[in-house]
């Protein structure tokens, strides 16, 4: 089973703004300052976007490769599948992403009325959801 990561969708003030990036880009990557330490477990996995504070969507890892300057690359698949919300704090860089992953959005399959992510947060550490 691969690993999987998340990533705060840093800038984004949409969801829109996350296709944007993916539209815009052939082969999308990002690149961060350090592989992960398990990094070959990675390769298969997913990278988990994380939007206001929670997870929206992702894509699958095809690979991480070293940049000139010496920073790494983690290469994705040039797909964006949105998943069904899930509450999730925010952090820096990215991190692995622990537990049951949250399932895709079937084809035209509509979120309903999410609720935000942090009061989503909120209600679930009070045990109400």
């Amino acid at each position: 089973m691969p690993l999987n990561l998340t990533k705060i969708a840093f800038g984004a003030q949409s969801y829109g703004d996350i296709e944007s990036w993916y539209a815009q880009r052939r082969s999308p990557n990002l690149t961060t300052r350090y592989r992960p330490t398990k990094w070959e477990e990675c390769i298969g996995g997913s990278l988990y976007w994380i939007h206001q504070h929670s997870i929206v969507a992702r894509s699958e890892i095809i690979g991480f490769s070293e940049t000139a300057d010496g920073r790494w690359s983690i290469d994705l698949k040039p797909e964006l599948v949105r998943v069904h919300p899930r509450p999730k704090r925010a952090h820096q860089g990215w991190r692995y992403l622990k537990g049951d992953v949250p399932r895709d959005l079937a084809e035209g399959e509509d979120i309903g009325d999410a609720l935000p992510g942090k009061l989503a947060g909120k209600l679930e550490r009070l045990g109400l959801i």
